[in-house]
Parts: structure tokens; sequence; C-alpha cells
């Protein structure tokens, strides 16, 4: 199974090469107006994915005071602390018969979104969509998660992980690493954004992604990270 995971495209809408699950990471337009989020409607649906996961992030204020919805939409689900489901199937090898391609094992996904971050100083006021003022108030976000999901979409990073600023600052969740440290014990993969400029990749004991299409120069440089499962 193919999954492609991009976050904080910030307008910038680039074709993707279709699989079968695609996760966006928040921070969808440019400017965050109301004609720029039907652009960002148009672009989704035109990419070849079997399902589409979309959570929101900081810079998503129309969202945060007019809660997307994506009823019209079988493929498309917008996450706010809430979950989803994805299934699908894989082929068996039949043991009595090589050619016999018949046989297919159905799976489930359990998906997860959720779109806070910390303020911080020197915040763009008009950059404070889901956004809370301490740790404890993402940490009451963060137990809302459920324990048997399979994927996890944010759009803070978690602590020590893909979350370092262009200045050498650690400024991931403290409380969401310890969250899907401890208290998810079957998650395959967390997908988040953010953090520009700690774009990529780490396997752990799952697999971690900031998916941030714009580096910190807000260029769309990043291409989508691709998973297989």
């Amino acid at each position: 199974m193919i999954i492609d995971c991009i976050a904080d495209l910030h307008g910038y809408y680039p074709k993707l090469d279709g699989g079968d699950l695609l996760i966006v990471a928040g921070d969808l337009t440019a400017s965050d107006q109301k004609h720029q989020y039907a652009e960002f409607a148009t672009w989704l649906e035109r990419q070849d994915y079997k399902k589409r996961i979309i959570v929101a992030g900081n810079h998503d204020n129309t969202i945060h005071q007019h809660p997307f919805t994506w009823s019209e939409y079988s493929d498309s689900a917008y996450l706010c602390d809430s979950g989803s489901e994805f299934e699908y199937t894989e082929p068996v090898r039949n043991l009595f018969d090589s050619e016999d391609n018949s046989l297919v094992y159905r799976k489930k996904l359990k998906i997860w979104g959720s779109p806070w971050t910390l303020t911080f100083d020197g915040m763009n006021p008009r950059c404070k969509a889901f956004t809370v003022d301490t740790e404890k108030e993402l940490a009451e976000k963060w137990a809302m998660i459920p324990d048997d999901i399979d994927i996890l979409v944010t759009h803070s990073p978690p602590c020590f992980f893909l979350d370092r600023t262009i200045d050498n600052r650690i400024v991931g969740s403290r409380s969401l690493n310890h969250q899907t440290a401890c208290h998810i014990p079957q998650l395959k993969i967390h997908v988040f954004g953010h953090i520009h400029e700690s774009y990529g990749r780490m396997d752990t004991d799952f697999i971690r992604i900031n998916a941030s299409h714009v580096n910190e120069y807000y260029q769309p440089v990043n291409p989508p990270i691709r998973v297989t499962l």
C-alpha cells in the first residue's frame, strides 16, 4: 500500500503521483482567503488516491472559525480531534495454486488527526488558529487520541523529532512525544509539519515524518514523502 504525506503547502499545489492514501497535515493556503480553500479543494480532488486525510494548521484561521466539511466527498476526511478508517486489501499467496491470485486479505488502518500547536513569542496574530499557550493544554488535546490507532496526523511535531528550527531550537511538543511513545502501542506512522526546516523522515519504533512542502523561506522545494506498507 502506498501512502503519500505532505504538509505546509502554503498555496503551492504540486501534481502528485497518486497511490492509496494521501495525508495533508495543515497550512493549506497561501493567505487564508476563502477562495484559496476552493483552490485547495480542487487540487485535492484531482489527486489520484483512494482516500485523502486533511488536518488543519496554525495558518488555517478560516477553518478554525468555520469548521471544514468534506461530507460530500466519501473519499476525503477532514480530521479535528477525530478519526477515520481506511480499508484496503492485499493479495494472499495460495499455497496450493501459485497461479491463483483471487485470494485477498482485507485490512483496516485506524487514523486520528489533530491540528493543535503551541503559541510562541513573536507569533503573527494572524497565524494562531488551533493554538494553545501551554504544554498542559496540548496534553489535554493529545489525551483524546485513542490507543489503538495505526496512523497519527498532527500539525505539531513531537519534541526531539524533526522539530529543530533554523536557529537550532527544539520546539516540538513534549507531551505529544510522551503520548506517542507511551500510549499508542500499535502506531505505525506519525505525520506532521509546522517546522519547515526540519523536513524529513525518521524510522525508529515507528515512522515519523515531517512532510513540510515549503522550506524556511516558503519555497516549495520538498517533495511529498512516500511510505509503503
